[in-house]
Order: C-alpha cells, then sequence, then structure tokens
C-alpha cells in the first residue's frame, strides 16, 4: 500500500482566505467603528496634550503652544513640544509671589482626611441603614435621598453665613479656615456615600452576621471585624471619588477660603489667569501637570480594587 507524503495546506490559511471579505464590506460592519475610535481618542488627548505641551513652552501665553499662523494639520503638530523648558515649573515651585507648597498642603490635608473621614462616617450610617431596624429608618433614607437631588452649590450662601457666626465662637472652624471647609465637605457627601456603601452592604449575607453574633460578637466586632473587610472594593471607590471631588472642588473653597496665601490648588491655580490683564498659562499649566501627580498615585495604588468595585458595584448594587 503506498501512503501519500504530499504536504496538504494548511486548513487554517485556507479558511482564512475563504472567510476574507472585502474592504467595502469591512469597512461598512467594522471599520467605521475603528474610525470613530480614532476619532474620539485624539479629541480626548488633545487638551491634555495642549497643557502639556504648554507647560514646557517656558511662555505664558496660550499661543507659545500653538501660533495662531497654524492652521489645519500643521496646528496637529501643537500637540508635540517643540522646545523643552522647565521655567514655568522653576517659577511655580521657586517664587514667592505664588505660595504653591501652602496650595498643595492644604489639598493633600483636605482630601485626605475628607477621603478617610467621609469614608467611616459612610460606612457606619450605611452598616446601620442595612443592618439594623429602627423607627424612622425608611424615611431617613427618603430624606437623604431628597437632600442630594440639590446640589451642595444652592446652600453656598448659607453656609458662608452658617460658617460666619461659627467663626464667632470657634475660630478654628470659620471663615478662611481650611477645617471650616473640611465640615462643609464631610456634610455633603455623607448622602452618597451611605447609598453607595448601603447597597452594597445588602448584597453581604445577612448569615455571616447571625453566625458571628452566636459566637459572642457585636455590632462593633461584626461591622470592623467583617463587613468593613468583605466590603472593601467599594470602600476603595468611596475613597477614590471622594478624594477626586475634593481635589478638584472650586466653588466651596472659593468662598470659604478667598485668601490667595492660603487656599487650595484649584483656587489658587485659578488666581493665575483669572486676571485678564495679567493671565500667566504656562504657570497654571506646570501647576496643573504637578497636581495630577498625587492622583495617578492614588489611582495606581488603588486601580485593582477600584475595577472590581466598580463592577461588583454595578451587578450587585
Amino acid at each position: 500500500m503506498s501512503v501519500d507524503t504530499s504536504t496538504p495546506a494548511p486548513a487554517t490559511e485556507t479558511k482564512l482566505k475563504a472567510e476574507r471579505m472585502p474592504f467595502g464590506r469591512w469597512m461598512r460592519i467594522v471599520g467605521w467603528r475603528h474610525i470613530v475610535a480614532i476619532i474620539m481618542v485624539i479629541w480626548a488627548l488633545f487638551p491634555a496634550l495642549y497643557v502639556i505641551n504648554l507647560a514646557f513652552s517656558g511662555s505664558n501665553s496660550l499661543n507659545a503652544a500653538c501660533p495662531s499662523d497654524r492652521t489645519g494639520f500643521s496646528a496637529l503638530l501643537c500637540l508635540v513640544p517643540n522646545n523643552l523648558s522647565l521655567d514655568n515649573f522653576t517659577a511655580i515651585l521657586t517664587s514667592d509671589q505664588f505660595p504653591f507648597a501652602i496650595w498643595f498642603r492644604n489639598t493633600i490635608i483636605l482630601a485626605t482626611l475628607n477621603s478617610a473621614l467621609a469614608l467611616l462616617m459612610g460606612a457606619c450610617a450605611a452598616f446601620a441603614f442595612s443592618r439594623l431596624r429602627f423607627k424612622g429608618r425608611r424615611m431617613g433614607l427618603l430624606t437623604l435621598m431628597l437632600v442630594q437631588m440639590f446640589p451642595a452649590v444652592l446652600a453656598l450662601t448659607a453656609i458662608f453665613i452658617l460658617l460666619q457666626s461659627i467663626g464667632d465662637v470657634f475660630p478654628l472652624f470659620g471663615l478662611r479656615s481650611i477645617w471650616g471647609l473640611l465640615l462643609v465637605y464631610l456634610g455633603g457627601a455623607l448622602g452618597v456615600n451611605t447609598f453607595l456603601m448601603k447597597g452594597f452592604f445588602d448584597t453581604i449575607p445577612v448569615d455571616i452576621d447571625e453566625s458571628a453574633r452566636i459566637d459572642g460578637a457585636g455590632h462593633v466586632k461584626i461591622f470592623f471585624g467583617l463587613i468593613m473587610r468583605l466590603a472593601l472594593p467599594i470602600l476603595v471607590v468611596v475613597f477614590f471619588v471622594s478624594f477626586t471631588s475634593t481635589f478638584n472642588e472650586l466653588p466651596m473653597a472659593a468662598q470659604i477660603l478667598p485668601d490667595p496665601d492660603n487656599t487650595t490648588l484649584a483656587v489658587g491655580l485659578r488666581s493665575l489667569v483669572i486676571d485678564p490683564l495679567r493671565q500667566q498659562w504656562g504657570l497654571m499649566a506646570a501647576g496643573g501637570l504637578i497636581a495630577a501627580i498625587p492622583m495617578l498615585l492614588v489611582f495606581a495604588v488603588t486601580q485593582r480594587s477600584l475595577t472590581t468595585g466598580l463592577t461588583a458595584g454595578a451587578v450587585k448594587g
């Protein structure tokens, strides 16, 4: 019996050639999606690359990053820095005219303390609404939901007058104090954080609480020893959201901390361009890039738990 030793054509290659669709059909089905995705990526990256170019341009003019005589495709070359200079970074960090270190310190203190305290307060409230049964529980949840429908900016005048009155008795928590601003932040985020964490706490089986209670554990031990560990993903999400919102908040900080020598990064950087006769866009861009470093570090540390928490919240919440 003779054996055929000829090598057959690979089945995979033959199948791919048979299934390869014409270019026109590929564009109608798949290609247009790639084009839209590329356009959206360019649209999203353009402001960031423009700010980077402006920060390293060494100038305070908007035209330094992209001269007005550039049009069409040549304008896209503005995204690539043509001359790298650290003059803006040196000026914003060393100049006595801009207390950038104080702005940075105040923002880090406010963002860190507000995130940690808001997380603890919201977790305690969410645990009470999720696990405990008491009179007025339903009405309390409804009240929190109704209050959160109105943005905190609507109460800016009332908050200003309230802090002014508190400052007459306790100057530490009055106007022009970061601790007074911290109190405002803590009260404003309590309702949202409570709703976020309560939805996650409801997905944790109550049998775990009952088993721990049989072993002699009280509410405090169940909360800190079991619930807080099992709810770590949503805790990371709440911490990250609170940190970013506090770090970038402007209206409240501008009214409560109006002094440029003792304010936050958002208000301080805005003061660099608020005067139409003296707009220092290069310094603001450099300060914005430096201010982005803590945000990137927090995101890098919490990235894995953040992704898990957002996914779990979307499915379970």
